[in-house]
């Protein structure tokens, strides 16, 4: 039979959902505001342009990004068709396919970081000390 958690680890768990919910919801409304995207473009936009030329296999971008994207297959579609990125064939699986962030891509993702950077420095950066962050940084990646 599993245990309980203790009443700490309930409310750590309930401070982290709403943190970044609250945080979350503040960027993309910013995004919003300024005619951008949602931030899981931005965050597939940024995976890709971090892989270079060697690019990602659809299920290598869906393992890397950050927020939870149930339909990677449509959120590329979508991509393409704005012409933020580029499908290629796979050299060593010909019916694979491997993602690349075009010139267009990597532009909107440096216009969206000017209004995410801000963003999460309204949410997050302007409320912690810098000591914090780190601290809290530090404690939730003891978590992954």
């Amino acid at each position: 039979m599993v245990e309980k958690p203790h009443e700490a680890a309930i409310g750590a768990w309930i401070a982290l959902a709403r943190a970044q919910r609250v945080a979350t919801n503040h960027v993309e409304a910013r995004l919003k505001e300024a005619g951008l995207p949602p931030l899981a473009w931005y965050d597939a936009l940024w995976e890709l342009d971090k892989a270079g030329e060697a690019g990602l296999r659809p299920f290598e971008l869906e393992t890397a990004l950050l927020f939870a994207q149930y339909n990677l297959s449509r959120l590329a579609d979508r991509m393409q068709r704005a012409g933020l990125i580029e499908r290629r064939a796979c050299p060593q699986d010909r019916r694979g396919q491997i993602l690349h962030i075009s010139e267009e891509g990597r532009a909107l993702r440096w216009r969206m970081w000017a209004v995410y950077a801000q963003a999460l420095e309204e949410a997050v950066g302007s409320r912690l000390t810098v000591e914090e962050a780190e601290t809290l940084s530090t404690l939730l990646k003891k978590l992954t």
